[in-house]
């Protein structure tokens, strides 16, 4: 009942039907799921940005295909559009053109490569909901694209994700999919309920604390997190990795995606607080091109050293997030295990030896704190 509620919910907001959204316990499952309808096979080539998250490559990897890291471009942090070609070869069969910070790639430039080359091309909207490109929402443009509905999005499951397709060969493949997903255990939406009913209790102060026992408790096993340490240490599919979502998350985002509009809004309201502060410390505002509404999931800084900035945010109490801090973030070693060689992409090498996250969902009170002290430290900020 709830998974259907939400659906139209969605559709609703894209401008699209119903039977164009599918649900999945993740994200990173929906992206599975496109893999399978698109027919990609063992050893057929997928380009995707080398600044992402590790669960993109391992869903590719789990088809036996191959990820293809492209460079990002250093003021969107999407994928270079000039880097691409050279990366294509007779084995490549699909582009993943992403978000990044809820920022939409260029997709008409996207296009234009993938009908040069016969390739297909989808989106990775995990941080993209509620943006626009070309006053278009994101990802419903491209044959389909994959969608996050986790913590902090811009409306939340709990954890969770959904795909949207255009294509309708790949609707019905999407749904047939869909259809065949095991269900969430009555402990892992219970744990998940819990964790909803903590997090929206949670005070501000707590942010620290609250990170680190989530991610201690989510090593071993006991909570269901963004990602399993199985995911974390090798490209083979964990157990259960292939869910449908529950009804329990479904419920949960029908309330939240009613929010959607206050939320940007007051998301966008602190990234202008922290463009006005950069440009008085020197800097320059956070680069937006004309043909992209952004959501400000996150808003990127360069530091010289971030283990020393983060430290000092947590002797301060300042909220700070880490996306991404390698090229398949959170990955730090074994880079060759998902067919990542270190040197070959620069400028995502850089940015993620470097970027560190302020958050935009915060009260305007702790973003005020966030800019003192940036204040405070801003000889440590890279302003280029």
């Amino acid at each position: 009942m709830y998974k259907q509620q939400i659906k139209s919910q969605i559709a609703n907001y894209l401008g699209i039907q119903p039977h164009q959204v599918t649900l999945f316990w993740k994200g990173r499952v929906g992206l599975f799921a496109i893999l399978d309808a698109l027919d990609i096979k063992a050893l057929d080539e997928v380009i995707l940005p080398a600044y992402t998250c590790v669960v993109v490559p391992n869903a590719i990897i789990y088809k036996k295909a191959i990820p293809v890291y492209a460079d990002i471009n250093a003021e969107t942090f999407n994928i270079d559009v000039s880097d691409i070609e050279q990366k294509i070869t007779s084995r490549t069969k699909l582009i993943i053109a992403q978000n990044t910070y809820g920022l939409s790639s260029d997709i008409d430039e996207l296009q234009k490569i993938a009908q040069k080359h016969n390739l297909h091309l989808i989106e990775d909207c995990t941080h993209g909901f509620a943006g626009t490109y070309k006053s278009k929402q994101n990802g419903t443009i491209a044959s389909a694209s994959f969608f996050s509905s986790q913590w902090n999005k811009t409306f939340s499951t709990g954890i969770g994700g959904f795909v949207v397709a255009n294509d309708e060969q790949l609707v019905s493949k999407l749904n047939e999919f869909e259809s065949k997903m095991e269900k969430p255990s009555i402990i892992e939406t219970r744990l998940l309920h819990s964790q909803i009913a903590i997090k929206n209790r949670l005070p501000e102060f707590a942010y620290w604390s609250a990170v680190k026992t989530y991610r201690k408790l989510n090593s071993i096993k006991l909570i269901p997190g963004s990602s399993s340490n199985d995911e974390l240490i090798s490209p083979i599919m964990p157990d259960g990795y292939l869910k449908g979502m529950s009804e329990m998350q479904a419920k949960t985002g029908i309330g939240e995606i009613k929010k959607i509009k206050s939320n940007l809004d007051h998301r966008r309201e602190i990234a202008k607080m922290y463009d006005r502060a950069i440009m008085e410390m020197g800097g320059t505002q956070l680069f937006q091109p004309t043909y992209a509404n952004h959501t400000f999931i996150k808003y990127p800084l360069l530091v010289k050293n971030r283990t020393t900035f983060m430290e000092k945010a947590v002797i301060d109490q300042i909220p700070l997030n880490d996306w991404f801090l390698s090229p398949i973030h959170p990955i730090t070693k074994d880079f060759e295990k998902w067919n990542y060689n270190m040197g070959s992409n620069p400028t995502a090498e850089y940015i993620s030896n470097h970027v560190v996250n302020l958050l935009t969902e915060i009260s305007i009170e702790k973003a005020t704190k966030t800019i003192q002290f940036l204040r405070k430290n801003q000889s440590e900020i890279i302003f280029e």
